[in-house]
């Protein structure tokens, strides 16, 4: 027996919602290759982790999470307010994709990793400044690695 859709929709708007990537979107690309430059190695779309990270330095148990702003709820309360079709139905989606994201965040810090996000339009804008704080990142978790 066929699943009953939550919504209605017309077939031009379930074209172009099949066409979003879920993984190796552009911004995650770009990070990844910047990363490779600077000598940090990883595994993409590491799915021996919760949440499955973008990018994961399994060396320096870092897991790094590039977010798109609508399915991950960049400024939440403001952006709501834009649904107007399927209201109901989209707003719950993004709510517990937010409230997954923080289940996977907590159980990858119990487990030690440290975990960062990124939000897709920073990627784009601001590429360097992305790399920086994973290199912080890198280096910190370096330095807490040699106390142990």
């Amino acid at each position: 027996m066929a699943k009953k859709k939550d919504f209605n929709t017309t077939p031009e708007i379930s074209e172009r919602m099949a066409r979003i990537k879920s993984k190796n979107g552009p911004s995650e690309t770009q990070l990844a290759k910047a990363l490779w430059q600077e000598g940090i190695r990883y595994r993409k779309n590491y799915k021996k982790l919760p949440g499955s990270p973008d990018i994961a330095i399994t060396s320096k148990r870092i897991a790094i999470f590039v977010d798109g702003e609508l399915w991950h709820g960049f400024d939440w309360e403001n952006s709501q307010r834009r649904f107007k079709a399927n209201r109901e139905y989209w707003l719950n989606k993004i709510e517990k994709n937010m409230e997954r994201d923080k289940r996977n965040d907590a159980l990858l810090h119990d487990m030690g990793w440290l975990v960062l996000h990124f939000w897709d339009a920073e990627v784009k804008k601001h590429l360097d400044q992305c790399v920086k704080k994973v290199l912080l990142a890198v280096e910190s978790q370096k330095f807490y690695q040699h106390l142990k």
